[in-house]
């Protein structure tokens, strides 16, 4: 039976019918009860959830540093969550249950901020060399502008990430890597956020090497920053 607190124009609390309702942070909703089906394992579902672990498992090695990089997104879901929701829509490639993550189209960091322009970064032996070209003053970039550095280790899983060590002004920057680390497949990212945290930009993959390429050290790539054209999408 639902609960309603607030008056009956207000919003409820458990479920009434077949309407279930809930709050989170102070937002109120409504939902329809779940339709019993016969064959809850449909090529369709199954694609889905395969979709949702994939993004999931990806996010999941870095939410602290998402907190930050889908800090403008957080309103009414979590940094998480939003994360997650973008990776399923933007940042999947095969079909069916073959599902993978297209790690140059995700974003570790999002927002309307002005990204730095002719990003590189080279790996060599346990350390990710990242150089930019300072762009302060074009768009609403600035001097103070903190860059967020990501690797993500498609093999074991795990990320490594660090804020706040430069700005836009410095042009570059360093990231320790595990030692062992340096025979394995990287995705590495470059982000950058304001100084009161409150914007970020869209994050680039600078690296996206192969999982059967056993050859990494001295990879470089580059990015070019581009601002999100839909933010909501």
């Amino acid at each position: 039976m639902g609960t309603i607190k607030q008056g009956i124009l207000g919003g409820f609390s458990g479920k009434v019918g077949t309407v279930v309702g809930s709050t989170w942070k102070s937002v109120h909703y409504m939902r329809a009860l779940a339709v019993s089906i016969n064959n809850p394992r449909t090529q369709k579902q199954q694609s889905q959830r395969v979709k949702f672990a994939k993004a999931v498992d990806f996010v999941k090695s870095m939410t602290p540093f998402l907190r930050f990089g889908y800090k403008g997104y957080s309103t009414h879901q979590s940094p998480f969550n939003a994360a997650v929701s973008y990776i399923m829509k933007h940042a999947l490639k095969g079909s069916g249950t073959n599902i993978s993550i297209d790690y140059s189209k995700a974003l570790v960091t999002r927002g309307s901020l002005m990204p730095v322009l002719d990003a590189t970064v080279t790996v060599n032996q346990s350390k990710a060399s990242f150089s930019w070209t300072d762009n302060s003053g074009m768009g609403d970039a600035v001097a103070t502008d903190s860059a967020m550095l990501l690797a993500y280790n498609k093999i074991k899983r795990m990320s490594v990430y660090t804020m706040v060590i430069a700005t836009r002004s410095t042009g570059k920057a360093e990231l320790v890597l595990p030692t062992s680390w340096s025979n394995d497949a990287l995705a590495i990212y470059l982000g950058f956020c304001n100084v009161d945290a409150t914007n970020t930009a869209n994050s680039l993959c600078l690296q996206d090497t192969p999982v059967d390429d056993d050859s990494q050290g001295g990879n470089s790539g580059n990015g070019d920053g581009g601002k999100d054209d839909d933010p909501l999408g």
